[in-house]
């Protein structure tokens, strides 16, 4: 500004320095290099820790690492809770981490004693929206789409639906038919159907299954870690499976006459990592994301937000909180310095004191 003339001003982006990287098991290879690209572009060096529940993807990460860099560049550990403890009694520079947000309150925890920024990258149930007016026929294939991709083990996959009362039928008829497009009349059998990461995940998901009325699906193989596309009817607030994040491709849905219904439940819970509305109106659309909040969101279809390296990714709230993807990702494992250059060659003496008549001619000035 015209105040500081000569000077110059200019932003730093410094590494914070040696930065950890924890990784989730629903996407281990993604999301572990994915933020470890931005750590490295921004300049820190890393140390990646992969997920103990996925150990053939973890020794591919291995060999990746230690052939492409030098461990004091990058250095990666795989493990359980016990490496994860020793990792968080080290002294970070920067902390990312991805996973729930029950996990996310440990890292925060550990991060506390030496003041170490963190990023979280969290989960929560994330709501899909279906007005009276929406393409149904579109709504369906892009909600099955979104819902059982990785057998519904996705963070931002849409956790429960919220569907007009008037249409809800329409919705559910068609979105059967699109389960049976997709993975055949008998899912079990479609190679494009995977299956329950663990038999700890899949014993936790059983317990769910029996919830509201059963529209499609219920099927499941314990001993293979197999659960059907499964979508449930007249489900409410108080049942079992509206009270954590399901993480499996079981569907439950609720119904609505009026949108502020929904805005009500929706303020009455967590705020949500992603954010799903169907509707022709765009006046609607707009009303309701004023009215709600979410990490991300997508309007008339679910999950591609995500992909786009243009937009920020993260969550808000019990979500998580700090964002990346593209320059998104660059910024937040930088520290932003801010530098102001003065010339040693003027000096306009206007700062100095005593000020009393400096500021008389400032006020005759700006008369």
């Amino acid at each position: 500004p015209m105040l500081f003339f000569p000077s110059k001003s200019m932003i730093i982006s410094e590494p914070f320095g040696n930065t950890l990287i924890i990784a989730p098991w629903n996407y281990p290879f993604q999301l572990l290099m994915c933020p470890l690209v931005a750590a490295l572009a921004a300049g820190n060096t890393v140390v990646l820790k992969s997920s103990p529940y996925t150990p053939s993807v973890a020794k591919v990460l291995e060999t990746i690492v230690n052939d492409a860099f030098d461990n004091k560049l990058v250095a990666i550990f795989d493990g359980g809770r016990e490496v994860n403890t020793w990792l968080l009694q080290q002294r970070w520079d920067f902390i990312f981490f991805t996973g729930s947000p029950q996990l996310g309150r440990i890292i925060m925890q550990a991060a506390v004693p030496n003041l170490t920024p963190v990023v979280l990258e969290l989960g929560g149930k994330s709501p899909c929206i279906v007005d009276e007016d929406a393409n149904l026929k579109l709504a369906a294939k892009r909600i099955v789409w979104g819902k059982f991709l990785n057998a519904g083990q996705t963070c931002i996959a849409p956790d429960y639906m919220f569907v007009h009362q008037n249409v809800k039928d329409e919705l559910l008829t068609l979105m059967q038919a699109e389960i049976q497009n997709m993975f055949g009349e008998n899912p079990q059998e479609s190679p494009d159907f995977p299956r329950i990461v663990s038999h700890k995940a899949m014993e936790r998901l059983e317990k769910l299954i029996h919830n509201g009325r059963l529209v499609c699906g219920g099927d499941f193989d314990a001993e293979k870690r197999y659960i059907a596309p499964t979508i449930f009817d007249e489900i409410q607030p108080e049942d079992p499976i509206m009270q954590e994040e399901i993480f499996g491709p079981l569907m439950p849905v609720m119904t609505f006459t009026d949108i502020t219904e929904v805005v009500e439940y929706l303020h009455q819970n967590e705020k949500p990592l992603a954010f799903y509305y169907f509707t022709k109106n765009r006046k609607k659309a707009k009303k309701i994301l004023g009215e709600t909040t979410s990490g991300g969101g997508v309007i008339n279809d679910t999950i591609i937000h995500v992909a786009n390296s243009k937009m920020p990714f993260g969550g808000v709230g019990n979500s998580g909180m700090g964002n990346y993807h593209g320059k998104f990702g660059f910024d937040t494992f930088s520290h932003q310095r801010a530098v102001a250059w003065s010339s040693s060659y003027i000096d306009i003496p206007l700062k100095y004191a005593p000020y009393q008549n400096r500021v008389n001619l400032v006020r005759k000035f700006m008369k």
